[in-house]
């Protein structure tokens, strides 16, 4: 065989090699083609601390049994990046925006909001202070109200341009207590309705700017599981002062969702994500 013909033949052969590269290469891709890709952003509500950690080790402290591992679980949704971190605040997630973040992915979750005004603290002094502590702790988070609206929405377009067909999914953050005729918890319910009502008002501002996204709220999904009595959540979905009601086990998940909480969550988002994703009879993810 001449030069030219080793040359044609060798080039043929590549072209065969190639072409079935891209055939066999391209097949997981059409299997996948259904896929609803997710990726879930967050703070420890997100991270779904107090539920049964993944990890013991992970600083994140996220859980599989958090609200992104329930959307997860069904056979259309699937969790590509789970990028939610405890103690994360709108910056933070603004600063560690995943690089699986992309124009591939189809469902965003996003809970983030409440470290901006130190909300764990505000708790802590509403639940476990005196009346005092948890008027001036509700009067310093008020005032970081409007920067956190700003911030918010400015996140929200940040993850819009990264994944501009997704659907952003934010959520609020539920009572922790039931209602009842106390000032103090009165007024600390009061503070959580102006937190979610602000991110609410993100959302809103962020829809004007042509935004897939949409506000869930998920107090409903609480209402009758909030805490009762700090020191005894039994029945609540959210973690109380301390363990079994002793004094001596201070628990460290206090006032975060419990795998039934988290569990609340995903129910509440399942609502507002498109019916062809989902099979609402049975709660999970549909193959259609």
């Amino acid at each position: 065989m001449t030069a030219r013909g080793r040359l044609l033949s060798g080039l043929a052969t590549m072209v065969i090699a190639l072409a079935g590269f891209v055939t066999f290469g391209a097949l997981p891709a059409a299997a996948n083609s259904d896929n609803v890709q997710y990726v879930a952003l967050g703070d420890s509500y997100a991270a779904g601390v107090g539920a049964p950690p993944a990890d013991p080790n992970d600083p994140c402290k996220q859980s599989d049994f958090g609200y992104p591992g329930v959307l997860d679980s069904g056979k259309r949704i699937v969790l590509q990046v789970n990028a939610t971190c405890a103690g994360a605040t709108t910056t933070y997630v603004a600063n560690h925006l995943p690089p699986g973040l992309n124009p591939e992915t189809r469902l965003v979750t996003l809970t983030v909001g409440g470290n901006d005004l130190g909300f764990a603290g505000l708790a802590g002094a509403c639940l476990a202070g005196t009346p005092e502590d948890c008027l001036k702790a509700i009067g310093a988070a008020e005032g970081k109200l409007t920067g956190l609206r700003s911030d918010l929405t400015k996140l929200y377009l940040e993850v819009a341009e990264a994944a501009p067909d997704a659907r952003i999914v934010v959520t609020g953050y539920p009572f922790l207590v039931e209602p009842s005729n106390a000032t103090i918890v009165t007024a600390f319910r009061a503070a959580t309705v102006r937190l979610n009502d602000t991110i609410e008002q993100a959302v809103a501002a962020a829809r004007e700017a042509d935004v897939k996204i949409v506000y869930v709220d998920v107090t409903e999904e609480f209402a009758g599981h909030g805490i009762v009595d700090p020191r005894s959540c039994t029945g609540a979905f959210i973690h109380c002062l301390f363990i079994d009601g002793d004094p001596n086990k201070p628990d460290q998940e206090a006032f975060h969702p419990n795998a039934a909480g988290y569990r609340a969550y995903a129910d509440a988002i399942f609502d507002v994500l498109p019916v062809g994703w989902l099979d609402k009879t049975s709660g999970v993810a549909a193959s259609s």
